[in-house]
């Protein structure tokens, strides 16, 4: 049996929508909140290496300092939760490091024994430049952004990913520049105002042919 079947999983990506309005008084649960938090963490990363960071700004104190530098939208103070996607600046060996000593402490392989992957992924990183580097972890911070929102959908709960802030204002806010991240990119959860009129507009998808192609 599928965990869940083709129609619940085609119903909710389709009821999901970027929600324009939330309801503020409506919280997520602190058992879906958790869920929701495990998924970000279980995402998907090129070698599993991970070049990120969350931060979950509950505050409404910082969250009104976030605001004005997020083009005044209404969502970063009315949802639910907050989550600010930051991407790490440098991946370098020592990040790498640390990364195979966690493999080590989870799997029960001996750091020896992950030299080879240690060698390939330092390999990869070190044949391409800072900016390649960059751009390269920025898209594995996107991944982790469409794990929130499928996830989220799955849930019954609304989510608006929103590029359209002052990525500078929110990492001196948040003091994201003196730890190593760069803010790329938020996402406010919650539930939805019965008076969102994005609510109702039918999700507009280019035809299936002009998207997929199959080759057999």
């Amino acid at each position: 049996m599928k965990p869940v079947d083709n129609h619940t999983l085609l119903k909710q990506l389709n009821w999901r929508y970027a929600t324009k309005k939330f309801d503020p008084t409506k919280k997520i649960s602190p058992e879906d909140w958790s869920t929701l938090e495990k998924a970000l963490i279980a995402s998907a990363s090129s070698y599993g290496l991970q070049p990120w960071h969350f931060v979950v700004v509950n505050s409404p104190k910082v969250r009104e300092q976030l605001k004005p530098v997020s083009w005044g939208q209404s969502q970063v103070v009315d949802a639910s939760h907050l989550v600010v996607f930051a991407v790490k600046k440098s991946v370098d060996a020592a990040y790498v490091q640390k990364y195979v000593e966690r493999i080590s402490e989870v799997r029960g392989v001996p750091v020896e024994k992950l030299e080879g992957f240690k060698g390939y992924m330092l390999g990869a990183i070190s044949n391409q430049d800072a900016a390649a580097i960059d751009a390269w972890s920025a898209k594995q911070v996107y991944i982790a952004l469409g794990t929130l929102l499928t996830s989220a959908a799955m849930l019954g709960i609304d989510a608006c990913p929103m590029e359209g802030i002052e990525p500078a204002k929110y990492d001196e806010i948040l003091g994201l520049d003196k730890k190593g991240f760069a803010t790329l990119m938020i996402a406010t959860l919650g539930h939805r105002a019965a008076d969102d009129p994005a609510a109702n507009a039918a999700k507009v998808r280019f035809k299936p042919e002009d998207v997929v192609t199959h080759i057999d």
